[in-house]
């Protein structure tokens, strides 16, 4: 795990994620809730607006009467036909209709809707026909209390078909969801089953043809076409190992014995050594590179002083009159379960990026009981280095024309990735970068218990 010494800013995503089974389910909900409650409420303004005109059209007819009855005999004004009650006022009682009823007073002919409060104190509705002449003024009254109850007994046996309905359509998605996702599970579980193994498990022949028989098909031909690309990087990286480690080996045999030769020069002996180092670091990096392509963790008892001290010794002899002074401090014994070359590369790439932009002071290696520390005086960290200096192919602000295509750090996150390392970068207290290895410190060996 490659992190920058930066604290990273706190970003909570939050990522809502519905099974497509959860999904199916809701979407039966809101049709049938959707469907019922415009069915409810298309029901109960077509019955409000039929019981409306019907009412109106019984009011009209019956105001019409209680005019004609008026014109036959003004001495009975009043008179009630079920539950309609009809007032008429002649000229002289218009101001009674003030005092009596002042909310009748002002209004115009037509039909309201009102209210008021029973002998009991209950409240009431009623509807109002209201037809003034010069003759008289005419009122009828309609007592909407029946319907009002009758209305509310209707809204809520509505409402209640509302709530049955919407349970009902839970019940059919669930049941729906369940059957639609039957297949498409049975695929995941086989195709879970099949990727455990080295061959893959043929799909489609357990399927219908149908949506998922086709998707199974199709997840075949991919895991076919995936399986030769894999095989196909197998042996590629088999050829290319066993191709290497052999003109590598030649080199080392060549150089050891040429090194053997006690007539050898300074000069000569020197870039014998150069030769021999770098063809040790050919040989860790095919290595580690190898256990990365095969994603294979490998055992070892890597001794991470002693390497750290074979790494310095590397550089010291490729200063060249550099001004950098190269040392190992801190406790000994760290051993670490990991071949030596998976360390020498991961460490090395941060001793190399250390030694090779810092051009005067010191490069210190810090060992700790778990974890290794190099410490530069380099030019320091920017805020953009620390945050791709991991990533493949980026090279630095400080890179310069210095050679080098940004893949190293990106090795070491790899191998950090493959053995659950962990590997900091941060800017030094005063300058300079402190790079820090974490890893899991081998347990020491079992003694046996003596007799």
């Amino acid at each position: 795990m490659a992190q920058t010494g930066e604290p990273a800013p706190t970003r909570r995503r939050m990522r809502y994620r519905r099974q497509l089974r959860s999904r199916i389910i809701l979407a039966f909900v809101l049709l049938g809730f959707g469907l019922t409650a415009l069915f409810a409420w298309a029901t109960n303004w077509t019955r409000t607006r039929v019981e409306n005109q019907l009412v109106e059209d019984v009011m009209n007819r019956n105001i019409e009467q209680a005019a004609r009855q008026f014109e036959q005999n003004p001495d009975n004004p009043q008179f009630a036909v079920d539950q309609i009650r009809a007032y008429v006022y002649t000229p002289e009682n218009f101001d009674s209709v003030r005092v009596n009823w002042p909310e009748w007073y002002e209004l115009r002919d037509g039909i309201y809707g009102m209210t008021g409060v029973g002998a009991d104190g209950d409240p009431f509705a009623y509807k109002l026909a209201v037809r003034k002449t010069p003759k008289a003024w005419f009122f009828l009254a309609y007592d909407m209390s029946q319907a009002t109850h009758g209305e509310e007994k209707f809204n809520r046996a509505i409402y209640g078909s509302v709530v049955v309905f919407t349970l009902l359509s839970l019940v059919v998605g669930w049941w729906s969801a369940s059957r639609v996702m039957s297949p498409v599970s049975e695929l995941a579980r086989r195709l879970k089953r099949s990727g455990r193994s080295s061959e893959p498990e043929n799909l489609a022949q357990h399927f219908p043809d149908d949506e998922v028989g086709q998707l199974a098909e199709a997840l075949d031909d991919y895991a076919e076409r995936l399986t030769e690309v894999v095989q196909r990087d197998r042996e590629f990286n088999a050829d290319v190992s066993h191709e290497l480690r052999t003109p590598l080996a030649v080199i080392r045999g060549a150089v050891e014995l040429l090194l053997s030769r006690p007539e050898l020069d300074d000069k000569t002996r020197t870039r014998l050594l150069r030769i021999q180092r770098a063809e040790q670091q050919c040989t860790d990096l095919i290595s580690a590179l190898l256990l990365l392509s095969r994603n294979e963790r490998g055992h070892g008892a890597t001794d991470v002083g002693k390497l750290a001290e074979q790494l310095l010794d590397a550089h010291r002899a490729q200063l060249g009159g550099k001004p950098l002074e190269l040392r190992v401090e801190g406790e000994r014994g760290l051993v670490v379960d990991a071949p030596e070359a998976a360390v020498a590369v991961a460490l090395g790439n941060l001793v190399g990026n250390a030694v090779k932009y810092t051009t005067q002071g010191e490069v210190v290696v810090w060992l700790g009981g778990r974890s290794v520390e190099v410490i530069d005086s380099g030019p320091g960290l920017s805020q953009e280095d620390a945050a791709k200096l991991f990533e493949r192919g980026y090279r630095g602000t400080h890179a310069g024309h210095s050679q080098g295509g940004g893949i190293g750090l990106s090795i070491v996150r790899r191998l950090c990735d493959l053995y659950r390392w962990d590997v900091r970068v941060r800017p030094g207290e005063q300058r300079g970068v402190v790079a820090t290895l974490t890893f899991e410190a081998r347990p020491p060996a079992k003694t046996k218990p003596e007799a």
